[in-house]
This record gives C-alpha cells, structure tokens and sequence, in this order.
C-alpha cells in the first residue's frame, strides 16, 4: 500500500466512524422514550385494535367466536337503545361539567387565601375525590332513601315529604350527577388553585393602578390566564363525565326505566348480562370515537385562546 493510499484509507474510516456516532446519538430520545411509548401501545392503542378486531365477530363468550364484519356496527345504527343511552350520557355530562367546574373555581378562589388554616380546609375539600367511588355510592344512596334517609328526614322536621329520588325517572339522574359534582369538584379545585397561584400578583396589582374593578380583573386577567388549567380540567372531566360507570351501578344500576342507563353502563351490561361481547365491543368503539371528536373539538376551541408564558 502506498504512502498516500494510508491517509486515505484513515480518513474514509474516520468519516464512517463520525456518521456511526451520530447515528448512534440520534438514536438516543428514542431509547429513552422507548419505554414510555411502549406502554401507550401496550396498554392504550393495542386494546383500541383488539377491541375493534373483536367488533367484527359475534362471540358470547362460552362458544368461538363467528366472524360478521360489519354486522354489529349495521345493527347498533338501528338500534334505539343505544341513541337512547348516549342522550343520557349527554344529559349527564351536561349536569356534571359545568356545574362543577363553576364550584371548582370558586373553591379555589376561596381557599387562595393567607389565612390560618387554609390548608386544612384545602384537604377537607379532597377527601370525597380520594373515596372508593362504590362506597361512596353505597353512602349516598341511603342518604337519598326515600324513608330512612339523610336528606328526607331533613325535610320532615320543616313539614315536607321528600320525594322517592332514586326511583322517580325525573329525579334518579340528578341525583346522581350531584353525587358527581360533590366528589370532583375538589379535586378540580386543586387545579384552578395551582392555576391561580401561578398567575404573577404584578399583572392584578397593575390592573388596580388602571382602575380595574374586581369583576373586571377576573374576567380580563385571571380567568384569561386560566384557559391553560380550564382546558386541562374540561378535558379530563369530560372524558370521565362520559365513562362514568361506578357511582351509578352503585346507586341506581341503570334505572329507574333506564332514565340513568349512561352508555358506559350500556356496554357493560350488554357484555357482562346479554353476554353479547361483539357487540359490546362496538359499543365501545362508537364511545371511543364520541370522546376523540369532543376532545378535539376542545383542543382546537382553547388552542388559540391558550397562552403558557407569564413572562
């Protein structure tokens, strides 16, 4: 090998080695997030496909399962129960959300105060969130009994007959969507309170130089500031507002005349009563789709409302 055929040879090795390296650290994210993302496809978009494969058969559990294809999804179309769960879904989030994030931000407002004791008050308000929602369940429905309960026997001592509140059509989702609201609404609230206190005092201070009022100083300035801490707060209790399932299998398993049938409700009774799995599996693929479309139907309404820097 000739003298000048050596330095090149180094160099072309070299080089080879530089783009192995920088192979090697562009590879470097992606080993770190590796396990993060194999639990989303494990655990979140591997059940979706799972989920959506068993869509597509009519299986009852104890037989194999019989390939349909589209069946399912032709028959949940026609059929009127399912319409009839997803508007009380509807109707029930509609209870729920804008109620409790109304008392959410006005808890935290109250309790963004220098007082002694605050902080016990804060955890105070955390405690029904922290329960076991079936008990929870369990507790209020005997305050709602229409004989021996909490609330009924309140109204006897001022001459009033309390209604029957979980066995009247009218009255059962109500009472459970307040049942909601009581639990969550301290836990948003802790939300809107680290919401409120990262709001810089300097910006209230400068809109009382400017002869702000206190009305206009929350609509103008904290609240705009706020939309980061609302929109994760709407998105998260939507999401639960539409898979909520536990207090009311608890507390009215359905009824009274499916007035409290929410279509979470509907998927598990179709697979664990009807034993019907297939269909119970499109059910759940019509919920999933309902959820994509409001939450990004929120994403776009707060991405443009939505600020991050204080500075």
């Amino acid at each position: 090998m000739t003298a000048d055929a050596r330095p090149l040879s180094a160099a072309t090795g070299h080089r080879r080695r530089g783009k192995a390296r920088r192979r090697w650290h562009s590879l470097h994210p992606y080993v770190f997030v590796a396990p993060s993302l194999f639990g989303v496809f494990a655990f979140l978009l591997l059940p979706v496909l799972i989920v959506f494969g068993l869509s597509l058969f009519d299986w009852e559990l104890l037989s194999d399962p019989v390939f349909v294809g589209l069946d399912n999804y032709v028959a949940m179309a026609a059929d009127g129960t399912v319409w009839s769960s997803l508007g009380v879904t509807v109707l029930y989030v509609l209870l729920c959300i804008p109620l409790q994030t109304v008392l959410a931000l006005a808890l935290a407002m109250l309790v963004n105060q220098k007082l002694r004791g605050i902080k016990f008050f804060r955890a105070l308000f955390v405690i029904p969130w922290i329960a076991t929602p079936m008990v929870l369940g369990l507790v209020w429905s005997w305050i709602f009994d229409p004989r021996d309960g909490a609330i009924n026997r309140f109204l006897e001592v001022f001459g009033v007959t309390g209604p029957a509140w979980l066995s009247e059509t009218s009255l059962a989702l109500p009472a459970v969507a307040l049942v909601s609201v009581w639990q969550n609404t301290g836990y948003n609230m802790l939300f809107f309170l680290a919401g409120l206190q990262g709001i810089p005092q300097e910006l209230h201070d400068a809109s009382s130089v400017d002869g702000a009022t206190p009305r206009q100083r929350f609509f103008r300035v904290t609240l705009p500031l706020l939309n980061p801490t609302m929109f994760f707060v709407m998105v998260t209790n939507m999401i639960g507002a539409f898979q909520a399932f536990d207090t009311i299998y608890s507390m009215t398993a359905g009824g009274p005349s499916e007035s409290t049938t929410v279509f979470n409700y509907k998927i598990f009774h179709t697979a664990f009563r009807e034993f019907d799995f297939g269909y119970a599996a499109t059910l759940s693929i019509l919920l999933f789709l309902i959820i994509l479309l409001v939450t990004m139907a929120q994403i776009r309404f707060f991405s443009k409302r939505t600020t991050y820097d204080l500075s």
